[in-house]
């Protein structure tokens, strides 16, 4: 995992002071980085300020191998505490499957609506497996 964490960093650093995360190819690289080959779900916020440039980016929830329990609450408590305008969110599907399951779609919707009440923009859900699946391409958030 060190070299795929090396590398999220060099993804990350050549993105400072660019709004480059509202690019789904970018993020999907930055978050194949991150998540991909994890043994279990990891629930994981992209923490954005009004530009889309990263404040910070937090690995929120640890699940199982198929399952991570996600509270909308906390992720919004999460984006107030660093001053977030907008979010990404993102899991990983350890079987290596990205196709978003109905409970992520779910999630995705309750967390779109906590955040639009707080006024914080939810920009994009990733699904990372062998491959990745954004909502935001597929017309979905």
């Amino acid at each position: 995992m060190e070299l795929l964490e090396k590398a999220a960093e060099v993804i990350g650093e050549t993105l400072i002071g660019q709004d480059a995360y509202t690019n789904p190819s970018v993020t999907k690289q930055f978050l194949s980085c991150k998540l991909a080959k994890q043994e279990r779900e990891i629930f994981a916020v992209m923490f954005l300020d009004n530009q889309n440039r990263l404040i910070e980016y937090q690995q929120l929830f640890y699940g199982t191998v198929n399952a991570a329990s996600v509270y909308p609450r906390e992720v919004v408590k999460a984006a107030l505490a660093l001053n977030a305008a907008a979010l990404i969110i993102a899991h990983n599907h350890p079987s290596g499957e990205p196709e978003p399951s109905s409970a992520d779609i779910t999630i995705t919707e309750r967390i779109k609506a906590a955040c639009e009440l707080v006024d914080v923009r939810l920009l994009d859900h990733i699904v990372v497996g062998n491959g990745c699946v954004s909502f935001a391409e597929r017309g979905k958030i």
